[in-house]
């Protein structure tokens, strides 16, 4: 993939994300800047995600650890859990939450 294709297909995903999250009846706080999506939870905790143009990734970090993914066939995946970006938010968000997030779907 070349830096311009990662560049709009980041965009996009960060933007499906937004409005993923726009969706959920939860009281969060969103900010996109300087490639990163910094998302804060009721509790004053963050999960962050951020475009890594270097190697192609997109990096999660949350209570739970940090996580790289890379994109693999059709899907942003994590080498070390093996989830997809989709299972992986929805694990992150249920943690920080405190409720069952089934909600991505991206």
């Amino acid at each position: 993939m070349i830096d311009k294709d990662y560049e709009e297909q980041v965009d996009t995903l960060f933007a499906l994300i937004e409005d993923s999250i726009d969706e959920l009846d939860a009281d969060m706080d969103v900010d996109s800047t300087a490639g990163m999506l910094t998302i804060e939870f009721p509790d004053g905790s963050q999960a962050i995600l951020s475009r890594q143009l270097g190697n192609h990734e997109v990096w999660v970090a949350a209570k739970s650890g940090g996580f790289h993914l890379s994109w693999a066939g059709n899907e942003w995946r994590c080498g070390t859990s093996g989830e997809n970006l989709d299972a992986l938010l929805n694990r992150v968000f249920s943690e920080q939450l405190g409720t069952d997030v089934k909600h991505f779907r991206l």
